[in-house]
């Protein structure tokens, strides 16, 4: 005898393999915490196993939970395709979409993948500047819409400015590293257009730290790879620290940065129906790991 499985507790399956947590799963859905906590209980019934097991306060897959993710995954798009395909007209072009390359590893992958696989035929490029220039870009008409990191205050020009999310700027290092021992203190910083240049040298200034700039470049891997190796120092947002490096903590010395918004742009008009969908998919993420936007990161 057939048995069906009900696409909205694969869903919210799905949802908490993607966030990591009920938390963010339900922000995501919209949903209760308890209302999600009770859709795995209810799939995990159906199947006969324990899809979740707890481990240090965190969600982890068990085994059958891994047998699991892919062919839910593939049945939640399958269902969602068919519903967009039999009740809305399909996107089809293209959207353009501004992001400052030190920003992108850290919220892009997740609403690409997304909305890629929501809207397939629409052509999605990715146009890598510093924010002052994406924000031009945008006033100017030449991409449909920009998701810029800004000290607070939105920079004036004829678009709609939306903060989704305040991080703190930090200074990081290589793991175990020595460099912010040394004096003057050995510097990577992004070219005279990164925001966050003159965020750390004014600091700097301020404590009446002596620097000296080891690299000033705006490729973000070569910042990095200069600070993995313990040559210098940087500074990066908090929610974009990679893997390889660590926030440097009261025992460096070194003065408190300035918080930075993430924000996104569009249009004064709101942009056209694509970009507007792609902005939606950018909000849902940034909900879903963050909750609504907070004042502090």
């Amino acid at each position: 005898m057939p048995r069906d499985i009900d696409i909205a507790l694969l869903r919210a399956f799905t949802s908490v393999v993607e966030t990591g947590s009920v938390t963010g799963a339900a922000r995501l859905l919209g949903r209760t915490q308890a209302a999600v906590s009770l859709q795995i209980k209810r799939l995990e019934d159906q199947l006969g196993v324990e899809l979740f097991a707890r481990e240090h306060r965190r969600l982890a897959l068990t085994a059958a939970g891994e047998r699991l993710v892919a062919g839910a995954h593939k049945l939640v798009e399958m269902n969602d395709e068919l519903w967009s395909a039999m009740t809305t007209p399909a996107f089809k072009g293209s959207v353009s979409l501004g992001v400052p390359m030190d920003i992108i590893p850290t919220y892009i992958p997740p609403v690409l993948r997304r909305f890629n696989q929501a809207w397939p035929h629409v052509e999605v490029s990715v146009d890598c500047r510093n924010s002052y220039d994406l924000l031009e870009a945008v006033d100017r008409g030449e991409i449909d819409l920009a998701l810029t990191t800004d000290t607070g205050d939105h920079q004036p020009g004829a678009r709609l400015t939306e903060t989704l999310r305040m991080d703190r700027l930090v200074w990081v290092g290589a793991p175990g590293g020595r460099s912010w021992r040394q004096e003057p203190l050995p510097l990577a910083v992004g070219s005279r257009s990164c925001r966050f240049r003159p965020a750390a040298l004014d600091a700097l200034r301020k404590a009446g730290r002596s620097w000296r700039l080891v690299t000033e470049v705006s490729n973000e891997l070569a910042q990095k790879a200069v600070v993995h190796a313990d040559i210098a120092i940087g500074a990066d947002l908090r929610d974009s620290i990679p893997p390889a490096l660590v926030e440097l903590g009261p025992e460096a010395g070194l003065p408190a940065l300035p918080q930075f918004a993430i924000n996104l742009s569009l249009p004064a008009t709101g942009g056209t129906d694509i970009a507007r969908e792609l902005a939606r998919h950018i909000r849902l993420e940034f909900r879903a790991r963050f909750g609504e936007p907070a004042a502090a990161a």
